[in-house]
């Protein structure tokens, strides 16, 4: 079977789907890692905090899906990615997923006991899932950009030649922090639009305009350091955008201010970068004028500019290698075959906007503020 779809515009569509599955992990699981961040810190009194988790309790668990959805993309698309970036950031991996599983067990056993150290307990755990794998997630991306210790052997083998702590860079708790910044800016907008007016909206508010600072201030310091670090990778010979996916056919250089190449021959990419200032200025504009809606926008806008930033900048690189540059998996070196792809594509027509429409109906259904009063009241509510 040949598909009707050629090689190189099937490789650009799954890349651009992966993006806006991670996008889309961002967006609707990052508030809710925001909101549970800013737990211990915007309530203090049990009802208000039960107050905070209702905020998200009724979607957190389906918002979860776009990480199981890029997980899953990775693996079906980018086998070398993921092959390589599950291996190098294997106990990265083990902290991320002890932290996310604190989060179902935190809401579910928080309210069994009415003992007010075991609820404190809890709540600091659900601070941790959602701190520790907001943290990660950046951490992951400051190393995807200043390029991993892995290689390549002949026999397209990977070496990873790195270490836990070596992952927690400078640069990568820039990154980290930045990622913290835009949850939390995140959360605390959804807040302010999902719970009833008074002390923790107002403390949430707070909260979100120094993150919607703390977002703009991190993502300009990375994009100086990006610029004149000495970060980047450029492919140095022909590109045989619809050839066989094998990374040693292709020759690929680390070269200093290679991520800004992109701007240079599309200027339109631009828009990423403007969006990724934008919106955390659009939020605390929000958040200054009591316009919750606007708010909630401009964060979103600003998560999509950081995240898309990095893709662009950095296309068609995937995962490059620091120590061997020649392993560095790109769009057109690392992908499944090419009836793999678009067997793949025919599933996700089929499939995702029905994900869409059911989680669009389901806030629909489930909109509207959370009131003290609610949660006193309603015995279904943590």
């Amino acid at each position: 079977m040949v598909p009707p779809i050629d090689y190189e515009t099937l490789r650009l569509i799954w890349w651009v789907l992966m993006g806006t599955l991670l996008i889309g992990f961002a967006l609707t699981d990052g508030f809710d890692l925001g909101v549970t961040t800013l737990l211990p810190f915007v309530a203090k009194e049990d009802a208000e905090r039960r107050l905070v988790i209702n905020a998200i309790s009724a979607t957190w668990e389906g918002n979860q899906v776009w990480f199981i959805l890029g997980g899953g993309a990775i693996f079906a698309a980018w086998p070398f990615v993921y092959a390589v970036s599950f291996s190098g950031f294997y106990l990265a991996m083990f902290l991320l997923l002890a932290a996310l599983i604190l989060r179902p067990v935190g809401f579910k056993y928080r309210s069994k006991r009415p003992d007010p150290a075991w609820r404190a307990r809890w709540d600091w755990a659900l601070f941790a899932g959602g701190f520790v794998p907001a943290l990660v997630f950046g951490v992951a991306v400051g190393n995807v950009l200043g390029g991993l210790p892995f290689r390549l052997d002949g026999d397209l083998r990977a070496f990873y030649e790195g270490s836990l702590l070596g992952l927690f860079h400078p640069f990568a708790l820039l990154s980290g922090l930045l990622s913290v910044a835009m949850v939390v800016l995140h959360g605390s907008c959804w807040l302010a639009i999902k719970i009833e007016r008074g002390p923790v909206h107002d403390r949430a508010t707070r909260f979100g305009q120094v993150a919607a600072v703390a977002a703009i201030l991190l993502f300009a310091l990375g994009g100086v350091i990006v610029a004149t670090g000495g970060m980047g990778f450029r492919i140095a010979g022909p590109i045989d955008t619809a050839g066989p996916s094998n990374p040693h056919f292709t020759a690929t250089v680390a070269a200093a201010g290679a991520w800004l190449d992109n701007y240079g021959a599309h200027p339109w990419m631009l828009i990423a970068p403007s969006l990724g200032f934008a919106g955390p200025l659009l939020a605390l504009i929000g958040i200054r004028t009591r316009r919750e809606i606007l708010a909630f926008g401009g964060s979103a806008a600003g998560t999509l500019g950081i995240i898309a930033t990095v893709g662009l900048s950095m296309f068609p690189f995937i995962l490059p290698s620091a120590i061997d540059p020649g392993s560095s998996l790109t769009v057109w070196n690392a992908s499944s075959s090419h009836l793999t792809l678009f067997v793949m594509l025919l599933v996700t027509v089929v499939l995702l906007p029905i994900v869409l429409i059911y989680t669009a109906w389901v806030y629909r259904i489930l909109f509207g503020r959370v009131t003290l009063a609610d949660v006193a009241s309603n015995p279904d509510y943590y």
